[in-house]
């Protein structure tokens, strides 16, 4: 079942499922790697929570939790 980025928790592992923004924001989303398909992982999150830092595809990357929130996503066991 589809969640949004936002809710998971350090060292979890996930495949992003839709990415509902649009225009630029979408856009800027989708040129970061973070496109239906990509499979991510949470290394951290900054003390109130936000940014969040991935790992994607052998880089890491910070977004923060309102851009998260365009993000599905389903977990991956293991």
């Amino acid at each position: 079942m589809p969640m949004s980025l936002r809710a998971l928790a350090k060292g979890q592992r996930a495949r992003i499922v839709t990415v509902s923004a649009s225009a630029e924001l979408g856009r800027r989303i989708r040129d970061m790697g973070l496109v239906p398909g990509a499979e991510i992982q949470v290394v951290g999150r900054a003390p109130l929570k936000d940014p969040v830092a991935l790992r994607l595809a052998g880089f890491t990357l910070s977004l923060r939790n309102n851009e998260a929130d365009f993000i599905a996503v389903e977990v991956l066991e293991g």
